[in-house]
């Protein structure tokens, strides 16, 4: 998989629009705050922090009897370790995204979907903004706690590439969950075939989440104008727009 690619589907967990609309006000603009996870379990788990990507998107969303220009700015701090599948060691075959995206409302109506939301509506939304995975198929859910609050997570299969060879990959997605002004969803990645060791590292990783910044990574700004205008090869505003390729050697 493209890791930019799959940044920029990720990101598409954002403001939705709301139909009608009649006169238009200034720009409200939302920032989520970007979180990390424990050291510890990083360090255990051997996923390293390697960035912080901000990601805004810009649309008018409609109400009643006039539409508002919004602005909802997501972070997502990204985390990888290196994963080998029979003879071929994959750099960041493994990964694990955090995922924050501000509860944004305009006269007490929630404008951002991702509360309500279940993990499978979840990775189809990142799948339809995202070309570089196929055959997504449901395979169990179970109950995690992120942030002191249970909720649901959910494991995918999908057929993905490195390199040019066919991976199959498990995917874990996460039910958001509430901070203080935040919606905050988990995404973990790996080969299928190393599920076995992977698998309880992804779900350490989501019980280790943490509301504190990042201490490590430098933020890369990728605004998109809107995004609605995410195109179905998986661009992410960057000029890639190959989703089967990989940037950086990683199945993201």
């Amino acid at each position: 998989m493209n890791r930019r690619s799959l940044l920029a589907g990720t990101a598409a967990l954002g403001v939705t629009s709301v139909a009608g609309c009649l006169g238009t006000f200034g720009m409200d603009e939302h920032e989520a705050s970007p979180a990390s996870v424990d050291e510890s379990a990083r360090q255990e788990t051997d996923y390293e922090q390697t960035g912080v990507t901000e990601d805004t998107i810009e649309q008018s969303v409609g109400l009643a009897i006039f539409s508002q220009d919004v602005s909802v700015t997501n972070y997502i701090t990204e985390h990888e370790k290196p994963v080998t599948v029979g003879p071929l060691t994959m750099d960041g075959g493994g990964g694990f995204l955090v995922v924050t995206t501000p509860q944004a409302s305009v006269l007490g109506q929630e404008l951002n979907p991702v509360s309500d939301m279940s993990p499978k509506e979840l990775i189809e939304r990142i799948e339809g903004n995202y070309a570089g995975m196929k055959n997504v198929t449901h395979q169990e859910d179970e109950n995690v706690t992120i942030l002191e609050q249970e909720t649901t997570q959910s494991r995918f299969t999908a057929e993905s590439s490195y390199n040019g060879t066919s991976v199959e990959v498990s995917i874990h997605i996460s039910e958001a969950v509430e901070t203080d002004e935040d919606h905050l969803v988990t995404v973990g990645i790996y080969p299928n075939e190393r599920r076995d060791e992977e698998e309880p590292n992804i779900i350490s990783l989501m019980e280790s989440v943490s509301e504190a910044s990042p201490e490590d990574g430098e933020s890369q700004n990728e605004s998109e104008e809107n995004s609605g205008d995410d195109e179905s090869d998986g661009s992410s505003g960057d000029g890639e727009t190959d989703g089967n390729s990989s940037d950086d050697g990683g199945i993201l």
